[in-house]
């Protein structure tokens, strides 16, 4: 057909991220590491939450959702692009990307693939949570880490078992590990009690007990600014509180700039780029 004529690059690769009003730029900082990865493929970004687009063209940061990229790049004419799942779990965010893909590739020639979000297949989630809790944790036992995901508003959702296995993993394989969620499975606001119970009752036997507060978010956004810290002060009324230090250099802790993290994501894209 005449059409395919018009597809005459090679391969692209577009980053769906969900995107973020204050931490914008640790998103295009991953976009630096991809291309840095993949050199010679030309890596485009596009962002899920229009409320974070709307926010940022008041400021004169005009960006685009994911089908407004991929008509930009089949346009261009590739012939092949990867959207990349930059989430950490396979719930709504990637379910919606999965439906635009699926939709896009009914009328577009080109080959579009997508990948798995960070915490998808069992081994790599297994060695990924495990290298997190030692690496935070630094062999000492008098700290609780109290994992909080975000998590999904209801419970009928695909994906879920990715979030269960994440929270149960995290408390097998320590017995000070606690977790919760800001709005899923088991939220702060409903089991703080609880919370509260299992530390006191284990400060009464370890009198300098330490909680950090974990945020599972990849990028330290507003959940970061509002939710992590009131969830931190208010266990600081009863047991020394804080949230853990950042492990990329930055001042606040996040997922997207943990090398670990990049590379399961990087290796996501390899994976599709080879298929």
């Amino acid at each position: 057909m005449k059409r395919y004529r018009h597809y005459n690059k090679q391969t692209a690769i577009i980053l769906s991220c969900f995107g973020s009003v204050i931490e914008q730029e640790k998103y295009f900082k991953f976009e630096e590491y991809i291309k840095e990865q993949f050199e010679g493929i030309p890596v485009f970004t596009a962002f899920s939450s229009k409320m974070v687009i709307k926010e940022l063209a008041k400021e004169g940061k005009i960006y685009k959702n994911l089908p407004q990229v991929m008509a930009d790049v089949d346009m261009q004419g590739y012939k092949r692009y990867i959207v990349v799942s930059v989430n950490i779990f396979p719930t709504d965010e990637h379910e919606v990307l999965i439906r635009m893909v699926k939709g896009f590739k009914t009328f577009s020639l080109a080959n579009i693939r997508y990948t798995n979000p960070l915490l998808h297949k069992t081994k790599e989630t297994s060695l990924y949570l495990k290298n997190l809790d030692e690496t935070i944790r630094k062999n000492k036992e008098d700290i609780i880490n109290l994992y909080v995901i975000h998590g999904v508003p209801v419970l009928n959702l695909g994906g879920l078992e990715s979030v269960s296995y994440t929270a149960d993993f995290l408390k097998v394989i320590n017995k000070n590990n606690l977790t919760c969620s800001l709005e899923g499975e088991f939220p702060f606001y409903a089991v703080k009690d609880a919370i509260k119970a299992k530390i006191l009752e284990r400060k009464l036997n370890n009198p300098d007990l330490k909680v950090q507060v974990v945020p599972m978010l990849l990028v330290s956004g507003n959940h970061y600014f509002k939710d992590m810290i009131e969830i931190s002060e208010e266990i600081n009324e009863y047991c020394n509180c804080s949230i853990t230090p950042s492990l990329d250099g930055t001042q606040k802790f996040n997922l997207l700039g943990q090398d670990e993290v990049r590379k399961i994501f990087r290796d996501n894209i390899e994976v599709e780029i080879k298929n």
